[in-house]
């Protein structure tokens, strides 16, 4: 977030100054985006990965700073809880083989992350929910050890002024009630970067708003959460309500969750993104820098904007509009609906898949979003994330009325040549872009994500049996598949 975080409480001068820091990072993006040529250039994909550290019982091991500092790696950091670290892949141009290099990338920072986590007795889990979480792994002493994120934490809270019930309907329905935001720990993701011009931008987010549904029905990961059987992608529901600094009931609230999937489709470019983010949302960590951002573009540098930026990672649309001063400024859409895992494979097929969908719904964005209410598209996104390749979808249609369900499992297969035409016309290479959408194709057609994985393992085993053993058996089984980096359709039943 740019900033260092030196405290854990703030008074009403400082959340005053920032407000006020925040004012003036808007008015020096605002001019920002008026000079021609800002952020222009090709674009580009990165990627972050949050991982979990599991013990020999299949349980979270709080020992993410003995294996960070035995890593020795800049591409890895912490995360929230002690048993979190995240891995950050290299950025690399979107012509050529991106994603090959990403998964190089992520598979070497991946291995010597596997190699320390070994010398500290634990494993390496990519899975978005570990299905062996016990309340009592995520009490308030799971928060890692560090002031940004007791300062997180405490703001949250003080804010809200009580705990966060957390609330899911599945198979199963879990009601339960959350101490500290240590319960967004549980929730390890998969985000995508991709570098848009500041012209395309709006088009461009829009059609990352649509795609993100599709994308997220075919790559579910996460089940399961205190034994219930909840969503295919739980992850939505939950991370919702472990940082919700609203108060009342969820739904009937009229302050707008700082957790979710937006509210409308975007129309003038990103600054509406900023500059809602700062009106809808009350600053959790008011730390100011003391770098003038209007004196930084008289002088002819990109400002670093770090209040803003640093307010903004605390606003988590499931799409984030991100600006970065390196090379002069520039933007980029984080996409950060998909969950961790199961294999770099997977979660690479996924990143293109999203890229190139993107891409493609971006040229017709502005026609796509008369076919579709924006409501709509909210309801997609949830309802992918509850019910994976059963879920049914809204599409634009060319003619009315639009738009008109569709199977998502069927969709995604009729969307891939578009995804292969949005990354071939961007330059990737042909057959970069159909080895990875392959992993799609493959994936559907054989009906295996992560979490149907997991289903599977979970009937196979039962219930009793899963209460006991099962659960740590099926994780340890699913670790070492996801060590071999064989895509999750090839696995073989528990």
């Amino acid at each position: 977030m740019g900033i260092e975080i030196l405290k854990e409480t703030f008074d009403d001068a400082e959340r005053d100054a920032f407000a006020a820091k925040l004012q003036r990072c808007l008015e020096a993006m605002r001019e920002l985006l008026a000079r021609p040529g800002f952020g222009e250039g090709p674009p580009s994909v990165g990627a972050e990965v949050e991982l979990d550290l599991v013990d020999a019982a299949g349980r979270p091991a709080p020992v993410n700073r003995a294996v960070l500092a035995a890593t020795n790696d800049p591409r890895v950091t912490l995360e929230v809880d002690r048993f979190n670290l995240e891995i950050n892949a290299s950025p690399a141009p979107l012509a050529g083989r991106p994603f090959t290099f990403m998964a190089g990338d992520l598979s070497a920072a991946l291995a010597a992350t596997r190699k320390a986590a070994h010398e500290h007795g634990a494993r390496v889990a990519t899975i978005g929910i570990l299905p062996t979480f016990r309340e009592d792994d995520l009490r308030s002493d799971a928060l890692t050890d560090g002031v940004r994120y007791r300062a997180l934490s405490r703001s949250i809270l003080q804010v809200r002024g009580q705990p966060f019930p957390v609330r899911i309907q599945g198979e199963d329905a879990l009601d339960v009630v959350a101490p500290d935001v240590t319960f967004e720990g549980a929730n390890t993701s998969l985000q995508v970067h991709l570098r848009v011009t500041p012209d395309a931008f709006a088009r461009t987010y829009n059609a990352a708003q649509l795609a993100t549904a599709v994308v997220l029905a075919v790559s579910g990961n996460s089940p399961f959460f205190l034994g219930k059987r909840l969503w295919d992608e739980t992850r939505i529901a939950l991370f919702r309500q472990t940082v919700d600094d609203r108060a009342g009931a969820l739904d009937d609230d009229w302050r707008p969750a700082r957790v979710s999937f937006g509210h409308g489709w975007v129309r003038r470019g990103a600054l509406e993104l900023f500059e809602e983010a700062v009106a809808l949302h009350a600053p959790l960590l008011p730390v100011c820098d003391a770098q003038d951002p209007i004196a930084e573009l008289r002088a002819g540098r990109a400002p670093e904007l770090r209040e803003l930026r640093l307010h903004q990672g605390t606003v988590w649309r499931w799409n984030r509009a991100i600006y970065d001063h390196d090379g002069g400024g520039h933007l980029r859409i984080e996409l950060r609906a998909f969950p961790s895992g199961p294999t770099v494979r997977d979660m690479t097929a996924n990143a293109a898949f999203a890229v190139g969908l993107t891409l493609a719904l971006a040229d017709e964005a502005e026609r796509l979003v008369t076919q579709m209410t924006f409501g709509q598209a909210r309801r997609n996104f949830y309802e992918a994330a509850r019910r994976g390749l059963d879920a049914e979808l809204l599409w634009p249609s060319a003619g009315p009325p639009s738009p008109r369900v569709q199977d998502a499992a069927t969709l995604a297969v009729a969307l891939l040549p578009r995804a292969r035409a949005g990354l071939v016309d961007h330059g990737v290479e042909a057959s970069e872009a159909d080895a990875w959408l392959e992993v799609i194709r493959a994936r559907v057609e054989a009906r295996t994500t992560g979490a149907r994985w997991l289903r599977d393992a979970r009937a196979e085993l039962g219930e009793d049996a899963w209460a006991g053993r099962g659960a740590a058996d099926a994780l340890a089984r699913y670790v070492a598949l996801s060590e071999s980096d064989e895509p999750v359709h090839t696995w073989p039943r528990l």
